[in-house]
C-alpha cells in the first residue's frame, strides 16, 4: 500500500495512441476511403459524420457518428478505460471518439432522441468537461 496516495482521486485519464488514419484525412484522402482503410477510426468515423450533417443527411451523420461512437469505445476499452473516468479532449488521438460523442448528440437531437442527448451531455461532462460543444 502506498501512503498518502489519494483514493478517491478515480482512475487516471485514458489516452488514446495515435489513429493512423490522421495522416491520411490530413493529406485530403477522402473520408469513405480512410473508413475502408481504417474501419476501427473513430477520427474516420467522425468526419463522415460530420460531412453527412453538412450535407442535410442526418440519419447518415447518426449512423456515422454511432459507428465511430462503438469503435472508440472498443479502443478505449483496449487501452484501460473501465467505463468510466477522464478522457482528455486536449489528447488529440482521443478527439475522433469524442467528435463522435458529440455529433451523435447533434443528430440525436435533430431525430427527437431527447433521452440520448441527455445521457451523452452527461457522458461528455464525465470525459472532460473542456470539450468544445459546437
Amino acid at each position: 500500500m502506498v501512503i498518502g496516495k489519494d483514493l478517491l482521486d478515480g482512475p487516471p485519464p485514458t489516452l488514446l495512441p495515435e489513429d493512423p488514419a490522421a495522416a491520411e484525412l490530413e493529406a485530403g484522402v477522402e473520408p469513405d476511403l480512410v473508413v475502408r482503410d481504417h474501419p476501427t477510426s473513430s477520427l474516420a468515423w467522425a468526419v463522415l459524420s460530420d460531412k453527412a450533417w453538412a450535407d442535410g443527411r442526418v440519419v447518415e451523420s447518426y449512423a456515422f457518428a454511432r459507428v465511430g461512437y462503438h469503435r472508440g469505445l472498443d479502443s478505449l476499452r483496449r487501452n484501460g478505460w473501465k467505463g468510466h473516468g477522464p478522457v482528455p479532449w486536449g489528447h488529440e488521438p482521443n478527439q475522433g471518439f469524442l467528435r463522435c460523442l458529440r455529433s451523435l448528440a447533434r443528430a440525436a437531437a435533430a431525430i427527437g432522441e431527447t433521452d440520448e442527448v441527455d445521457r451523452i451531455g452527461v457522458f461528455l461532462d464525465d470525459c472532460d468537461p473542456s470539450i468544445p460543444r459546437d
